[in-house]
């Protein structure tokens, strides 16, 4: 081994003198008898695992939809906003045709009285919509079960009558 050049290992044509060891067992095998303390921890990290892969395959999908529901809308708006500008130019189309009848003045006078009559419309329609609005009340009672959904059976009256629900029930004793 005399006249090696130092940092040069010991390989005659590529192939190394020593072998890596190679585990005869998988590290990654469970044990053959498990403690309960092993299995109950190996589900937990088990479960955990898939809850956090269902969440991020959640937040992809919905990342995704999302995108393309702003690069829709953003072609909506768009349209909006040229079809917006158009009636511009319709309402003054409109005087202009109705001053080959009428003066000049009355024309625009009747073309903006639409307007207006228009806009008071559309504020009436907008406002009758919008009162209707009543809030999640599906959510809403879910949300009033959850308490006895989570009390053991003899419990659940006294949950019950804390919410409203049911009457007390009577003492048996006849007081």
């Amino acid at each position: 081994m005399a006249g090696r050049k130092p940092g040069v290992s010991d390989r005659r044509n590529g192939v190394p003198n020593t072998v890596t060891s190679i585990p005869l067992v998988d590290p990654h095998a469970p044990k053959p008898d498990p403690s309960i303390g092993d299995l109950v921890k190996d589900a937990t990290a088990q479960v955990s695992t898939l809850v956090r892969a269902e969440v991020e395959l959640a937040k992809a999908e919905i990342t995704r939809d999302v995108k393309k529901g702003l690069t829709g809308s953003v072609f909506f708006i768009g349209a909006l906003v040229v079809l917006f500008y158009s009636t511009f130019f319709f309402f003054f189309f409109l005087a202009e045709l109705l001053d080959n009848w009428l003066w000049k003045w009355a024309s625009y006078l009747i073309v903006f009285g639409i307007m207006v009559v228009l806009t008071g419309l559309l504020a009436l329609f907008g406002y009758l919509k919008v009162r209707r609005i009543r809030g999640p009340q599906k959510t809403i009672e879910t949300v009033r079960e959850i308490p006895e959904a989570f009390t053991p059976g003899p419990d659940k009256r006294s949950v019950a009558t804390t919410n409203g629900d049911q009457a007390p029930p009577k003492d048996p004793s006849g007081w």
